[in-house]
């Protein structure tokens, strides 16, 4: 039984960051999903697979692993690189590419 910690990413859609903060264990699949023949819905039978469980901190999270005698390993989160530019860089006339509107 293993499980893997992380931290998810910022949905891309939204420009709040609510389920990026906490950290998330899930269970590695023990079983491949299978393709139901009648309506072509995929199924799993491992019940494992539905468990999701929030920590507030990465510690939290490995002490429950630990506590619980599972196995996990810890993804660390890429980090957070944006820049910042602002709509009137466009029309500067310092700017080194042509305008292509």
């Amino acid at each position: 039984m293993s499980a893997r910690i992380y931290r998810p990413a910022k949905a891309a859609t939204q420009s709040g960051a609510a389920k990026s903060r906490r950290w998330l264990l899930e269970y590695e699949p023990e079983q491949a999903r299978e393709v139901e023949p009648l309506m072509g819905w995929t199924s799993s039978s491992d019940m494992k697979a539905q468990v999701k469980l929030w920590f507030a901190t990465k510690d939290e999270a490995i002490a429950y692993a630990a506590r619980n005698g599972i196995e996990a390993h810890v993804e660390e989160p890429a980090p957070f690189a944006r820049k910042v530019v602002s709509y009137s860089d466009n029309f500067k006339t310092s700017r080194l590419q042509q305008w292509t509107h």
